[in-house]
């Protein structure tokens, strides 16, 4: 699993130099693998992208080629309805003091028993205290 903020570090860089590294390392994983993600994912990264362009973060021809980097990478939307995980993702967010976006990526690692790749440090500490798995973890 991935989520935006692991996704933008690809567009902009991470300032901490092990967190760039992490986030490379996800995307080579990725590119091999593919990943899956919340419908919610696809509005997160274009979002992150125009703040980047509005604040003379990346200029538009590199948002152009990140675009293009993500349009290459086999990451497909999870299938379940949403109207499926709604309930469980409110019962999350409520229970790890989390956003409904955030929550989404929770209830998703939970169900799949998957790894979710993310910078977001209360996320990652959620999935962490609800038994799912971080990417970049030591095992």
């Amino acid at each position: 699993m991935l989520d935006a903020s692991t996704t933008l570090a690809w567009l902009v860089r991470r300032v901490k130099v092990d967190e760039d590294r992490l986030a490379d390392h996800a995307l080579r994983r990725i590119q091999k693998g593919g990943a899956v993600v919340p419908a919610l994912w696809f509005p997160e990264v274009a979002n992150g992208i125009l703040v980047a362009e509005r604040r003379g973060v990346v200029a538009l021809s590199t948002s152009a080629s990140f675009m293009g980097l993500v349009e290459t990478l086999p990451i497909e939307q999870d299938v379940s309805r949403p109207s499926s995980v709604f309930a469980t993702a409110l019962l999350l967010a409520r229970s790890y003091g989390l956003t409904s976006y955030d929550a989404t990526y929770l209830e998703l690692v939970l169900r799949t028993r998957g790894t979710l790749a993310t910078f977001d440090g209360q996320l990652a500490q959620a999935v962490r205290n609800a038994g799912g798995k971080i990417f970049g973890d030591p095992v």
